[in-house]
């Protein structure tokens, strides 16, 4: 056992340690179960959900980037009544403590959904709104470039029993403006950052190679970008919950997302490559921790600002 005490809390939820899932990478239940006790996890914020199912972009979805990957897969799922149906119950039995996340086109799409949530179990104990996805309303922009649709869609979860962290994207040269809409709006804390738009195109055939053109970059590429994200709204607005995600791969790099102000930290992308990667990070935090006479992990949150 670790010395350091490892729980967190993201707003008013408490975490038994900051090791958290990141949307879209381990499925929409207890798909992981074989590898890991899932309870033992901070929390594990299941694949982005809307009021309707959806088959996703057209193949193929995935191709590696360098030390990265691209993805259009394009937001594929069984919508918010077939997953309480088929996947929530396995979650409950693993004990682990559950975010789910949403998304949609138009603001009246987060209004349904959040109606479709009223009757979760205790299991279930946030909701993580997807703003990084297209805004049919605004074809020029996804919710996450405007500071106002923005603030239109969290305010759909304006009294909602869950605490609401806004999930942003880092393709702004307004993070900030943006990350205080969502806290005007109501939202508990941020999630910090979804993917970089990329694409890679094939040269034999000349032709993008995603079925979708572009994609979203994840992987250690993009954590950098997390780290300097994070440590910007940290720095702008101090007293803000942050759940950091980018390119997290080893304890080290969560160790980095928190000493820019992450409170808990996602992992993605590294769980494609070695499924436990989550229980190994949490063990090279807490090791890490106890060499450096860390007592309590939430001493790390932001401690790389200030003299």
């Amino acid at each position: 056992m670790f010395k350091v005490d490892l729980s967190t809390a993201v707003g008013p939820v408490g975490l038994k340690n900051p090791v958290m899932s990141a949307a879209g990478t381990s499925g929409h239940g207890a798909e992981l179960r074989e590898y890991m006790d899932l309870s033992e996890l901070g929390c594990i914020v299941v694949k982005s959900l809307a009021h309707f199912s959806w088959d996703g972009n057209a193949a193929p979805r995935i191709v590696g980037a360098g030390p990265g990957m691209l993805n259009s897969v394009g937001l594929q799922g069984p919508g918010i009544e077939n997953w309480k149906r088929d996947y929530l119950p396995g979650l409950i039995t693993s004990g682990a403590k559950v975010m789910i996340s949403v998304w949609g086109r138009t603001v009246e799409d987060f209004a349904l959904a959040r109606a479709l949530m009223e009757d979760l179990p205790d299991a279930v104990v946030a909701v993580e709104v997807n703003v990084s996805c297209p805004n049919l309303e605004d074809r020029s922009n996804m919710f996450a470039h405007s500071a106002q649709a923005t603030f239109d869609v969290l305010k759909q979860f304006e009294g909602f029993r869950l605490p609401a962290f806004a999930k942003l994207s880092p393709n702004t040269h307004q993070l900030v403006e943006i990350a205080q809409s969502a806290l005007d709006a109501g939202a508990a804390g941020l999630t910090l950052v979804n993917t970089l738009l990329g694409m890679r195109i094939d040269t034999r055939t000349r032709k993008p190679v995603l079925g979708a053109i572009r994609g979203g970059l994840s992987g250690v590429s993009i954590h950098p970008v997390a780290v300097r994200a994070i440590f910007d709204i940290y720095e702008a607005i101090p007293s803000v919950v942050i759940i950091g995600a980018g390119g997290v791969s080893t304890g080290l790099e969560a160790i980095e997302l928190m000493l820019a102000g992450a409170s808990a930290v996602e992992v993605g992308t590294a769980t494609f490559v070695e499924p436990r990667a989550m229980t190994r990070i949490l063990e090279e935090i807490g090791q890490w921790c106890d060499e450096n006479s860390v007592p309590q992990v939430t001493d790390l949150i932001g401690a790389s600002h200030g003299s």
